[in-house]
């Protein structure tokens, strides 16, 4: 390559989005594509890469794993539960779990995941960490899926104040063919597939040297049976938990019953407020108000149309208001969050004002008439 036009390559490459955005967001766009339950992300460091896959829906447990305590500490905050999370739980469980250790080391916490994310980990081993990692990644996690990404040494020579490697904690960094010996041999030794493929696209004319972090995704052969798990004697704890977050969710039967008492009343008092608001335009006119019948069949956007019978029809008897809990079950937020007719009493019983067969949810309005 002409050194001048190497030089002015080099001043000239930017990567936008950022790299490190593009890695989080090829994992990211597996995890729509696989839509795994279970994530682990070693060499998690500032937690990043957790914060943007906690709100991917299809994953319920989030686990991060880190040799520098210090760092996830600095950072684990962001996976807690805002009080948005508490005031509308998800329908979703969600548990984010970090853990302080090495991936040289077993630990029973990193069993049964769907996928796991070692992104930019690898350069950092040392070598004994390096030929350890295999094992306990592929041989004994041994999820359905490993994504793994480093950086490309070849693409070096295209990086202004790159001298030998990218980071000073960095032990090596290897070419394509390097990276690629290595995750073919792994693959080969515990039965997964893998595919390379990279983030951060070469100048244009410059492809043979490759993308800027090359990435293998390996997915495993063979549906896991447990025997491997199940030989391994019990093992003592090799990490250490620094921070558990359980998120709100209506999984839990006190968030889905605090949910749907206040979808109950709040739905209740928009079809009162409707039907007292019409019953006052009938009211000056006696003949008029004698054809009043109640109508709830557009009453909001938010509750949409209403296919309404007699008997789920709201009224007014002397100062009570009287609002059949059918009427309410057939919003479609309330039928979905209880399923079932007898859920939506049980979860309200003694929580709400019922008539006295407990047919309808009601309210007085002896003040309001006083008011009035």
């Amino acid at each position: 390559m002409d050194k001048n036009f190497q030089e002015e390559i080099t001043q000239i490459i930017k990567f936008e989005p950022p790299l490190y955005k593009q890695r989080y967001q090829f994992v990211k766009d597996l995890v729509e594509k696989y839509k795994p339950k279970k994530v682990a992300d070693l060499g998690c460091a500032d937690c990043s890469l957790l914060w943007m896959l906690k709100f991917c829906s299809s994953i319920e447990v989030l686990a991060g794993l880190d040799v520098c305590a210090d760092v996830m500490k600095e950072k684990m905050h962001t996976l807690s539960p805002l009080p948005v999370d508490y005031l509308q739980p998800s329908e979703r469980s969600l548990t984010v779990t970090l853990h302080h250790g090495s991936v040289a080391h077993k630990d029973p916490c990193m069993l049964g995941f769907d996928l796991v994310t070692c992104i930019e980990l690898i350069e950092h081993l040392e070598e004994s960490e390096l030929k350890k990692f295999p094992e306990v990644v592929f041989g004994f996690m041994a999820p359905s899926i490993v994504v793994i990404s480093t950086p490309n040494s070849e693409f070096n020579s295209l990086l202004p104040r790159v001298m030998l490697y990218r980071h000073p904690d960095h032990k090596f960094e290897w070419s394509q063919a390097q990276f690629q010996s290595w995750a073919l041999e792994t693959a080969r030794c515990y039965d997964y597939s893998v595919e390379f493929t990279g983030v951060g696209h070469p100048p244009a004319g410059m492809e043979k040297v490759g993308f800027c972090t090359q990435i293998g995704v390996f997915v495993r052969k063979y549906p896991q049976t447990g025997e491997s798990v199940q030989s391994e004697k019990p093992m003592e704890a090799a990490y250490k938990t620094v921070f558990k977050a359980v998120y709100p969710s209506l999984k839990d039967e006190k968030y889905l019953q605090n949910a749907v008492i206040n979808e109950v009343i709040f739905t209740a008092q928009i079809i009162k407020h409707r039907l007292m608001s019409k019953r006052e335009e009938y009211s000056d006119d006696p003949e008029r108000k004698s054809k009043f019948q109640a109508s709830v069949d557009s009453f909001s956007d938010y509750l949409g149309k209403l296919v309404v019978e007699k008997n789920m029809e709201p009224f007014v008897s002397g100062n009570e208001v009287h609002i059949p809990l059918k009427t309410i079950f057939s919003v479609p937020k309330v039928n979905r969050l209880c399923g079932t007719f007898e859920k939506l009493c049980k979860l309200i019983e003694g929580k709400v004002t019922l008539s006295s067969d407990g047919s309808a949810v009601m309210f007085n309005i002896e003040h309001e008439n006083e008011e009035n």
